[in-house]
């Protein structure tokens, strides 16, 4: 058996190790494995015949096709739409989850009923203090709101001593 220049990998030896193993000739096949080089990337599965790559495309909506993946949903519409949701909600009170489900997928409904971005709620605007609130009137640009206004305490008092107020706080709660 002769090799021609260094060997550096297994390929380099076509079948001679096969060989030496079918004729059981150990001390060659030993001598052929000990020849190889050692380091890994030398191995011939690392150096595979380089084949010509197509580019592939990569824009979203080829991904969306490839992964299957069905209409975004969108934030909120381009008009204000207070009914958003109305005929969703009639799904799910009559029991027709499939049925919304569905619907929900091939065309998804927006995340928020308005598209603006500064709206705050009138529950956070509820819950602020009264400074806060005040800043917030005046950087929207409406007027003072009625807490600014002053107190009159012995006026107030007058009317929880006198049991007016309390069956206000009766019929309200």
């Amino acid at each position: 058996m002769q090799i021609d220049g260094i060997l550096i990998s297994e390929s380099q030896l076509g079948s001679a190790l096969n060989v030496c193993v079918h004729e059981t000739r150990s001390a060659d096949f030993a001598m052929l494995l000990s020849m190889l080089s050692t380091d890994a990337l030398d191995f011939s599965q690392f150096h595979l015949p380089k084949s010509e790559q197509s580019e592939k495309d990569s824009s979203e909506a080829a991904l969306k096709r490839q992964f299957e993946i069905g209409p975004q949903k969108p934030f909120a519409p381009e008009q204000y739409n207070m009914l958003i949701g109305q005929h969703n909600a009639q799904l799910i009170a009559s029991g027709a989850m499939t049925t919304f489900r569905l619907k929900e997928n091939l065309h998804p409904e927006p995340l928020a009923a308005r598209n603006d971005k500064k709206h705050i709620p009138l529950e956070v605007v509820e819950n602020l203090e009264p400074a806060a609130k005040n800043r917030l009137a005046k950087s929207l640009g409406k007027l003072t709101l009625v807490a600014d206004k002053q107190l009159d305490a012995a006026a107030f008092y007058d009317q929880v001593a006198a049991g007016g107020m309390q069956e206000m706080l009766r019929t309200s709660a």
